[in-house]
């Protein structure tokens, strides 16, 4: 046997030492349990999104632990040796995720396909996460779905492992006590903590923040300080009687503190970047601490062999699950939480704990074991083998590693370089900017419920509405839109003030908002409408996977009852019905589908038209403007007839059918 070959296997040795904490496996197998348990359904586990940062814990634990120990035995770093290791680690698994999903996202849809050029860099080369921040990409509002947008957390990770020995080799030499050690790695998660609370901005998109591996580093610093304390003489404070007999109790508190910390915290939420991750993080070490000394009931159940199973293979799953969700996805658009959506989401779990478990047995494992060049070797004998099926089989995988290769380089070369949602985004743009052409002042006039015509309307809304304004135009023509994309109720809120102020908004009004963030503030979502006055009023329901979609829809409800004068526009149920009319995002409506939402919001405004005047109104054959238009005593407000009602509603005139007070 080789030195070097002996070198690595001790290497590995000490390695495993390392890795080999009764339970740490299970701790891992929550924690990507979490991530999966998010992405697939964000409503069910809204703070699963922590997972990351128990991975960034775990992780800052054992490279320290690891680094400590070769310490110990060698007397010095090896870091060439050690990061070869990590690279031995990560690459195999990352590259063949690479190699085969992007062939697969070009077959199910292009859009998938957009920025994969860059992403592909920032895979390979452990640099996702400054790559997408200096490209402007957004993690929040992306127009179009991001193949390896999880890979941000593994740059992450690979930055630390980068620095971190260069650090901890500095922080050893500087001082012999362990105490020391630990607070110098505390006090560098505090200044990353203290970065992120200070350099998040409510309201503005926090990728940066997010990002930032300066901002996010102190997961990764308090495992650290983890490892420097049980790394202390007789294993320190871990190893005190009152910690040991406190142990099990601490599990119990941080298990149940941290799923009640998923349940609950929001990624949008300002709670989340200013104190909710640390938590998170102080609450993932103590998880991590309970597991290092003798067996406890947590520690059972860590050990438990299913969780043990999905710990070893954590990593694999991390990178293949998003990809194949996103796949899935375009290739069979499914309405989420229906029956058809659930089962393609199984499915999609299913072909990712496949794919993991063949990552991980026949790339991962035997990289680590032998190294690439032993594994080359392999390979080449593999494919001169005596053994006929051996050669078929070795010359098979060769030859689709090799068309893997080709058609990832083919796509990358042909990959658009927007989706077509952000191509319609900016068409809508024109359309909704043309329409504003139409805004002019309007004389105050008495309520008028009748079925308004496009003339009679005006639509502030996102993106959504940005994407449906030739649906709009068509169902509604003359119609008045003050559309941006991303925004949210304050901005829309500014928006319908600025409109009323101006005396440009007409008898009939619908709102859709929130897309992005959903409702924070019912006040002012009741400061909206208070504002529109005796106006006809839409309010548009949210449609989507994102966490915050049912509570915002379940208060749209709650708020709109209070108002006669208004309705909630089913636009989740319709589209739920037929999601193929989205597009690649699975959020906003395709050309067929901008046709659907404006047939909802027709409906909308009939049934309360039909509710305010007791008349039935067709949806598909609005009044015209020279037709004479229900009574305004149809109007909640009036108790009598007014005076004149015999002759024909000035309401309905073409004088002043679509005039109304400015509110």
């Amino acid at each position: 046997m080789s030195t070097q070959v002996r070198e690595r296997q001790a290497d590995d040795r000490a390695a495993a030492g390392a890795g080999r904490i009764e339970g740490l496996d299970g701790l891992r197998a929550l924690a990507v349990t979490a991530v999966l348990v998010y992405h697939l359904r964000p409503a069910s586990l809204p703070g699963g999104f922590l997972g990351v940062d128990v991975f960034f814990v775990v992780s800052g634990f054992l490279i320290t632990t690891l680094l400590l120990r070769e310490l110990r035995a060698r007397g010095r770093l090896d870091l060439p040796r050690f990061w070869v290791r990590r690279v031995r680690r990560l690459v195999p698994a990352l590259v063949a995720v690479v190699l085969v999903t992007i062939p697969l996202a070009w077959l199910a849809d292009t859009d998938l396909l957009v920025g994969i050029g860059r992403q592909t860099l920032g895979a390979l080369t452990f640099s996702t996460n400054w790559v997408e921040v200096a490209a402007g990409t957004s993690y929040f509002t992306a127009t179009a779905p991001q193949l390896f947008v999880n890979f941000w957390s593994l740059a992450v990770e690979e930055q630390f492992y980068l620095l971190w020995p260069l650090l901890l080799a500095a922080v050893v030499a500087a001082s012999s006590s362990a105490r020391h050690r630990a607070l110098a790695a505390l006090a560098a998660a505090v200044v990353s903590a203290v970065l992120m609370a200070v350099l998040y901005v409510p309201g503005e998109d926090a990728t940066r923040v997010y990002y930032g591996t300066d901002t996010h580093l102190f997961g990764l610093m308090i495992g650290a300080a983890l490892a420097f304390a049980w790394a202390a003489p007789g294993g320190g404070p871990l190893a005190a009687p009152a910690w040991r007999r406190r142990r099990g109790l601490v599990a119990a508190g941080a298990l149940v503190g941290l799923l009640l910390l998923m349940l609950t915290l929001r990624q949008a939420s300002p709670l989340t970047f200013r104190g909710g991750i640390l938590l998170g993080s102080v609450l993932s070490a103590a998880l991590v601490a309970a597991l290092l000394g003798p067996p406890t009931r947590f520690q059972r159940l860590m050990r438990l062999r299913p969780l043990e199973w999905l710990g070893r293979r954590s990593y694999s799953v991390y990178l293949w699950h998003w990809p194949v969700i996103l796949i899935a996805d375009a290739v069979v658009p499914t309405a989420y939480d229906s029956a058809a959506h659930w089962v393609l989401r199984a499915a999609a779990v299913g072909v990712t704990l496949g794919a993991a478990a063949l990552s991980f047995r026949l790339v991962e494992e035997p990289v680590r074991r032998l190294g690439f060049r032993a594994c080359v070797r392999r390979a080449r004998a593999l494919l001169v083998s005596r053994v006929p099926a051996r050669r078929a089989l070795a010359r098979a995988v060769t030859g689709a590693g090799a068309l893997a290769v080709v058609a990832s380089l083919a796509a990358i070369a042909v990959a658009p370089e927007r989706s077509r949602t952000h191509d319609r985004i900016t068409a809508g743009q024109e359309a909704v900017d043309a329409s504003a052409d139409r805004a002019e002042v309007v004389a105050p006039a008495p309520a008028d419920y009748s079925m308004p015509t496009g003339e009679e309307i005006t639509g502030f809304g996102d993106s959504i509405v940005v994407t449906s304004a030739d649906g709009l135009e068509a169902r509604f023509p003359g119609v008045m839109l003050d559309a941006r994309s991303i925004r949210q109720w304050p901005d829309g809120e500014r928006a319908v003030r600025t409109r009323l102020a101006e005396g440009t908004v007409r008898r009939a009004v619908f709102l859709d908002f929130g897309t992005n963030a959903g409702v924070r503030d019912e006040a002012l979502v009741r400061r909206v409408l208070d504002s529109l006055g005796d106006r006809l009023i839409v309010v548009v329901n949210l449609y989507g996977g994102s966490h915050w979609v049912p509570d915002a829809n379940a208060t749209l409800e709650r708020i709109v009852a209070d108002y006669p004068n208004a309705v909630v526009a089913d636009w989740h149920a319709a589209i739920s019905e037929q999601p193929e009319l989205l597009q690649a995002d699975g959020i906003h409506p395709g050309i067929e589908g901008a046709h659907l939402y404006a047939d909802v919001v027709a409906r909308a405004f009939a049934a309360l038209s039909e509710r305010l005047t007791g008349m039935p109104v067709d949806p598909d054959a609005p009044a015209a403007a020279d037709e004479p238009g229900a009574d305004p005593a149809g109007s909640p407000a009036a108790d009598e007839p007014a005076a004149g009602a015999a002759e024909p509603s000035a309401a309905a005139t073409p004088a002043t059918s679509s005039a109304h007070r400015t509110g």
